[in-house]
């Protein structure tokens, strides 16, 4: 498996939540957030951050950093090969946990942008029942592949979307796209904007509590 990092509750582990870095980050990124959750130590949940592999970013002149996927703008369907051998690593750590003995319907799919695409992208094609996924100031890749490649497992999966209005790396319109595709295809989809930029704030970190809890 991929480098990463590894948070365990105090008590018993019941459940995992998988949280995927974006573009030129680290898993350390999301590591000051599982405090600010405000999870009971009851939920018993696990937290594993991965990094990405480090590679050439078009986008960035071809400079090689943590990216789940190339990037090449104005492209629907750019990074195709790279998303699907990132998802390969992304199943791994799904498959990983249940192994370790907990139930597929214990584990969220959480990501931020790249990570966003790639927690999409992994979760909506697994075999297995999951309990939901987040996606925060990311979108959708390829509706149409979406489509046609999920799994009847993870129908109707709850889906929690989240963006900045004033995101200028991915424009708003885009993950409103995203959503109302989503919608088409029957997910339960939630969705919550703020006035921000291509980053997370305390209210959204809330409602992510909030869904954590809900659907575990």
């Amino acid at each position: 498996m991929l480098e990463h990092i590894e948070i365990e509750p105090a008590g018993e582990v019941k459940a995992s939540v998988i949280w995927l870095h974006g573009l030129g980050a680290d898993g350390h990124d999301f590591e000051p957030i599982v405090p600010e959750l405000k999870l009971p130590e009851t939920a018993g949940v696990r937290f594993i951050f991965p990094h990405a592999p480090m590679r050439e970013v078009t986008i960035n002149d071809g400079a090689e950093m943590r990216a789940w996927y190339d990037f090449i703008p104005h492209s629907e369907t750019s990074g195709d090969e790279d998303i699907r051998q990132s998802s390969h690593e992304v199943r791994a750590f799904l498959e990983n946990e249940i192994a370790r003995g907990i139930p597929p319907h214990k584990i969220i799919l959480a990501g931020f942008s790249q990570g966003g695409v790639m927690a999409l992208y992994t979760g909506l094609r697994f075999e297995q029942r999951l309990a939901g996924i987040v996606a925060l100031s990311t979108y959708l890749h390829d509706f149409r592949a979406t489509e046609n490649e999920r799994t009847d497992a993870n129908l109707a999966l709850p889906i929690l979307m989240a963006h900045g209005t004033h995101d200028p790396m991915i424009p708003i319109m885009r993950a409103a796209t995203s959503r109302e595709n989503l919608v088409r295809l029957g997910y339960d989809m939630r969705w919550f904007d703020y006035p921000m930029e291509h980053q997370v704030c305390l209210e959204e970190v809330e409602e992510i509590s909030r869904f954590f809890m809900e659907v575990l």
